[in-house]
C-alpha cells in the first residue's frame, strides 16, 4: 500500500518540470492523477505513463475552465483529495523595462491562476482529513531580484494567500490543509530556458554557483510529504527548499 492509494490528485503545469515529477511521485505511491497543462502533446505523453491517469488540457486564467476540471476530475475518479497549483513561468524584466502584458501575465498564471484552483477545488475536496492544497511558492519571492518583480510579487503573493486560506480551511472546519513550497533553483524545463537569457554577471547565476541545482524529485518528496498522513499536522506553512540560498 502505498502513502497516496485510495487518493486523487490534480495537478497543474503537469507536462513537464516540477509537475510531471509530483506526478510520478504521486502515482507511484498510488495515487489517481489529474494532469492538466496547456501543453497538451507532453501532458498527455506524461499521463501515459501512469497508471489510469488524465490529461486535461488547461489555462489556468479561465475560470469556467476551472469548474469543468474539477467536475471531470470527480466525475472520473469520485473524490479530490490533492490539488498542487504548480503552473507557472517567468519572464525577466526591471521595474522599468518589463512591458505590462508580460507583469499581467505572471501575475494572472501564478497567483490568480492558484486563487481560481482552490476556490474552484475546495468545495469538492475530500473533507475527511485528507485534503491537501500544496501551491509552488519561490525564493524568488522571499527575496529582492531586480530583474524578476512580476515573479516574485506573484510568488510572495502565493505565500500570503496561502496562509489564508489555510486559516479560512480551518475556520470552516473542512480538514483541509494548504501548504505553499518555495523552491530555490531547480533543473527544468523552464529553469534552462530562462538561465539561457540572462547575462554572464547576473545575480541569478551566481545563486546557481554558490547554491547548486536541485532536482525536480527533490520537490516531489516534498509535495508527496504534504499531500500525504505524513503532513497531516501542517497547515499555513512555507516551506523552503533552497540548499541554504536564504539562509544566506
Amino acid at each position: 500500500m502505498g502513502k497516496m492509494q485510495g487518493k486523487v490528485a490534480l495537478i497543474t503545469g503537469g507536462a513537464s518540470g516540477l509537475g510531471a515529477e509530483d506526478a510520478r511521485v504521486l502515482a507511484r505511491e498510488g495515487a489517481k492523477v489529474v494532469i492538466t497543462d496547456m501543453q497538451a502533446d507532453l501532458g498527455r505523453a506524461v499521463a501515459a505513463e501512469l497508471p489510469d491517469a488524465l490529461f486535461l488540457e488547461q489555462d489556468v486564467r479561465d475560470e469556467a475552465r476551472w469548474h469543468e476540471v474539477v467536475a471531470q476530475t470527480i466525475a472520473r475518479y469520485g473524490r479530490l483529495d490533492t490539488l498542487v497549483n504548480n503552473a507557472g513561468l517567468v519572464r525577466f524584466g526591471t521595474v522599468e523595462t518589463l512591458p505590462y502584458d508580460e507583469f499581467r501575465l505572471q501575475v494572472d498564471v501564478m497567483l490568480a491562476g492558484t486563487f481560481l484552483g482552490c476556490q474552484a477545488a475546495i468545495p469538492h475536496m475530500s473533507k475527511d482529513g485528507s485534503g491537501s492544497i500544496i501551491n509552488m511558492a519561490s525564493v524568488g519571492g522571499m527575496k529582492g531580484i531586480s530583474t524578476i518583480p512580476a515573479y516574485a510579487g506573484a510568488k510572495a503573493g502565493v505565500i500570503g494567500m496561502t496562509k489564508s486560506i489555510a486559516i479560512h480551511c480551518r475556520e470552516q472546519n473542512y480538514r483541509i490543509r494548504c501548504n505553499s513550497i518555495a523552491p530555490g533553483g531547480i533543473v527544468t524545463p523552464m529553469t534552462a530556458q530562462a538561465l539561457a537569457q540572462l547575462p554572464q554577471d547576473s545575480a541569478g547565476l551566481d545563486q546557481i554557483q554558490n547554491h547548486g541545482m536541485g532536482q525536480p524529485i527533490d520537490i516531489a518528496n516534498m509535495v508527496l510529504y504534504l499531500a500525504c498522513e505524513d503532513g497531516r499536522h501542517i497547515t499555513g506553512t512555507n516551506i523552503v527548499i533552497d540548499n541554504g540560498e536564504i539562509a544566506g
